[in-house]
Order: C-alpha cells, then structure tokens, then sequence
C-alpha cells in the first residue's frame, strides 16, 4: 500500500495563508474560504441550504435594479487575510462586468451579503463573518436560519460609525424591505418540499 503525498496547503505557511497565496493554490475543495490566514472547509451542502440559496438568489436577481447584480457562492476579498464566500451577494454591475480579477469580488463591490447557516457554519455565520464584513463596510448583510422547516432571515445593516452591523428585523414568512432596494420575499417557499 502506496500513500499518496499530502498537498503543500494542508500545512499553512507561518503566519497563515495571504489571499495571495491562497488564490495560487491548487486542488482545494470547492467552497474553501480563507478567514483569518487558515482554510475552512465546508460540508456537503443539505438539501435546506441549497433550496434557501437558490431561492434567495433567484428572487434577488429578478428584483435587483439595473446598476445592480445578484450572485452565488463566490468569494469577496475582505483583506490580506479573509476571502469568504458568501451563499448570496448583491454586487454592482461594474464590478460584474470588470475583466479582472473573474473569480472574485472586492468588499466595496457588495451590497449585501447573504449567509445560510448550516450545521457546521453557525459560529462564523453569526459571529466571525458579520464581523469581517461589517469591517470591511459591506452595506447590508443577512443570515438565514432553519427553524423546524421554515426559514427566518436576520437583516442587518451597517453603523458606518460604530462599523458593526444593527438588526433592522427578523422576517418568517415574507421579507419585504425598502434596503438596499425594494425587495419582496416569500419566505415559505424555502420550507416546501425542503
């Protein structure tokens, strides 16, 4: 019995990984991030958070105005150190139609963030991730929680003062707000067939 090497990103370098560094390497699973200079890896996505994902972001993509764009899963240079991948972003369209860099954003290109928490993500969903963006002076951000079968999603909106996230309201069944666009919501949708 043969084993296989182990890749060069499984032992970080000393002081973490830069997003430099991390944008070079290879053969990493899909949807790692880089919070902090270290890798985090997902599990496989429930069938829940993927209904929740695509549902927001179908609604949002028919609802963004013209300057603005909706997108999925793709990571957000924070800073030398933090490239998460939000589930659902809210981006400008200057930013989508930039050439380069393609497999990423910049903070100042998101309106909104949105997180679906699974199992293994609530810590960073509710703790470590609203941070890192409010920090970064992302606008708005959202977090999507599973209550039995249904969802709940927490709005927040950014203090550019305090530079810290303030809950604008929790919405169940329908999520209709005027920020950063009119947006209407059905939320029951996520919680059928779920």
């Amino acid at each position: 019995m043969t084993v296989e090497p182990l890749p060069d990103w499984v032992i970080p370098p000393a002081g973490g990984f830069t997003v430099e560094d991390f944008l070079e390497l290879r053969g990493l699973p899909k949807h790692t991030e880089l919070i902090d200079g270290g890798l985090v890896f997902v599990s496989p996505q429930e069938r829940w958070h993927s209904r929740a994902v695509s549902i927001l972001w179908r609604d949002l993509d028919q609802q963004t105005p013209p300057d603005l764009y909706a997108d999925r899963e793709m990571a957000v240079k924070l800073g030398p150190r933090q490239m998460p991948e939000p589930d659902v972003l809210v981006v400008s369209m200057s930013a989508v139609r930039r050439e380069n860099p393609s497999t990423y954003y910049f903070a100042e290109d998101i309106v909104l963030a949105v997180e679906a928490v699974s199992p293994d993500s609530e810590e960073r969903d509710r703790e470590t991730k609203p941070a890192k963006y409010a920090k970064a002076g992302i606008p708005n951000y959202w977090r999507v929680e599973r209550r039995d079968d249904e969802a709940v999603v927490y709005v927040y909106e950014l203090d550019p003062v305090a530079h810290c996230y303030v809950p604008v309201g929790i919405f169940h069944d329908r999520l209709k707000i005027g920020v950063p666009f009119p947006i209407d919501i059905d939320l029951t949708s996520i919680g059928r067939r779920g």
